[in-house]
């Protein structure tokens, strides 16, 4: 099993970082109202050392910023590794709107200027508290790796993120409104995020998979999906790349240098569902580099960029440029919403290996809300493998969400859950109640802390394809349309 130390002069040591002491209380315990303070980095990410810049606006007449790196840190899941002293409050303007693309962004001025010195490589969440208890709110930041040499590298999903943030009224699905037909088409890092809490989509579908990843110790690196895109050489070396429960926006440039690593021997698990499902396009904004998020649609006829010569910024399975997302990973998405038991079909796997499930276990719950499946009508690596076969119902159509392990040519495994649930399961313990956690349940919790940690060690140790081939069983499930066999 790895050590957790990265390789000489990469920096991080897993084990080490969480071995010092955490500080359970950086979660927001006093929101306040929704404009008592906010804020935004004019990065998503840095490298240790480098500075960030802060926009931030409230009410109040001073505030405080604490940086706090997520991880284990024997269960408190976070470190206090700065905070500043009192800083002056500034209530900025209101959000600002693009008339051609209805792009919503802030014209705020700085406030902050936060050098990273010291601070490790990590998903930190900068908690800014307004004076007097008036209000919390994080901003998110990565602080990311250099090399990903011998790591599994963790991408956390901003274009996502954004894709949903409605801080404003307007994001890529519908405008204030409420209607598809005044959506922006273009979204921009440059204001808070709209959630409660400020962190974007961060704490629900991914920070269960840092926290269990850092208490494994093992060899882990950091960067966000911009950084996959810019940075064509972040992948040399790396042992597998982590995309986490919903991760659905991703540029050309990013899924090429990820297919190429992978055709090189680096495993991909995908730890979600509808990964890969939009084709996006990274633009700069007046205030930096890859700060708008570029996607049409249906319109995409009616993008500039494809003019200039641009991919069209629709779903990457589309025409006038169809390339499956099941052409990367495995398997394809299929649908919105369902809610359903995941079903086992192959519990003597080696991924299955200390869950204790038999044949046709259930766990309530954990297909949802989006989910994938095999689809061999749609290109398709193989020898693909079936693990889990589970029967939903989506808008009134039937058909089933897959657990798949792959091992195509080069040497790489893959691995995709089909199911979005199941980063958020990661924290599922005791009876599972009703509306809380989608009734997950301590069952589900385990089997999928038990399997994830099998994904990870193996995928650990190298191209796992090589070490453990796949099995090929999808003719057991579905006809050489794609069609499932007793449709």
């Amino acid at each position: 099993m790895p050590s957790g130390k990265a390789p000489q002069g990469c920096g991080l040591d897993v084990r080490a970082e969480n071995a010092r002491p955490g500080n359970a209380d950086w979660r927001i315990v006093r929101a306040g109202s929704a404009h008592a303070v906010e804020g935004f980095a004019e990065r998503v990410s840095v490298r240790p050392g480098e500075s960030v810049a802060l926009r931030v606006s409230t009410t109040a007449a001073t505030y405080t910023v604490s940086a706090y790196r997520m991880g284990w840190y024997g269960g408190a899941t976070a470190r206090l590794v700065w905070r500043s002293g009192s800083l002056p409050g500034k209530l900025q303007p209101s959000a600002l709107i693009d008339g051609g693309t209805r792009t919503v962004y802030c014209n705020w001025q700085r406030t902050a200027e936060v050098d990273t010195s010291g601070w490790p490589e990590g998903c930190y969440l900068l908690r800014l508290d307004a004076e007097d208890g008036r209000g919390q709110r994080y901003v998110p930041l990565t602080i990311r790796s250099s090399s990903t040499a011998g790591r599994m590298l963790v991408v956390n999903s901003v274009a996502t993120w954004q894709a949903y943030n409605r801080w404003g009224g307007i994001d890529l699905y519908r405008g204030t409104d409420g209607r598809k037909s005044s959506r922006s088409l273009a979204v921009s890092f440059d204001r808070p995020y709209a959630s409660g809490h400020g962190a974007g989509q961060y704490l629900v579908y991914e920070a269960p998979l840092v926290t269990l990843a850092e208490r494994l110790g093992l060899p882990l690196a950091y960067a966000t999906g911009v950084d996959v895109a810019r940075e064509p050489r972040l992948l040399e070396g790396a042992v597998a790349m982590l995309s986490l429960g919903h991760d659905e926006y991703w540029s050309p440039e990013q899924r090429q240098n990820v297919t190429s690593a992978r055709d090189r021997g680096m495993n991909l698990a995908v730890l979600g569902a509808n990964c890969c499902y939009r084709r996006i396009r990274f633009e700069p904004s007046g205030r930096g580099a890859d700060r708008l998020v570029v996607c049409y649609k249906d319109d995409y006829a009616d993008d500039p960029g494809l003019g200039r010569g641009s991919p069209p910024t629709n779903d990457y399975r589309r025409r006038p440029a169809p390339d499956p997302e099941s052409a990367l990973h495995g398997v394809l998405y299929d649908g919105y919403p369902v809610d359903a038991p995941l079903v086992v079909s192959c519990p003597g796997h080696w991924l299955m290996e200390g869950t204790g499930v038999r044949p046709g276990d259930c766990f309530p719950h954990l297909v949802g809300v989006e989910y994938d499946r095999v689809n061999t009508a749609h290109a398709t690596p193989r020898p693909i493998e079936i693990l889990t076969h589970s029967p939903v119902v989506c808008k009134g159509r039937p058909s089933y969400a897959d657990m798949t392990y792959c091992s195509p040519p080069g040497g790489a495994g893959l691995f995709a859950t089909g199911t979005m649930r199941w980063v958020e399961a990661l924290k599922a313990t005791g009876p599972g109640r009703s509306g809380v956690n989608h009734g997950l349940d301590g069952r589900a919790g385990h089997f999928t802390r038990t399997v994830t940690a099998n994904v990870l060690r193996a995928f650990a140790q190298g191209p796992a394809g090589s070490a453990r081939s796949a099995r090929e069983n999808v003719g057991d499930y579905y006809r050489d349309d794609g069609a499932p066999i007793g449709a």
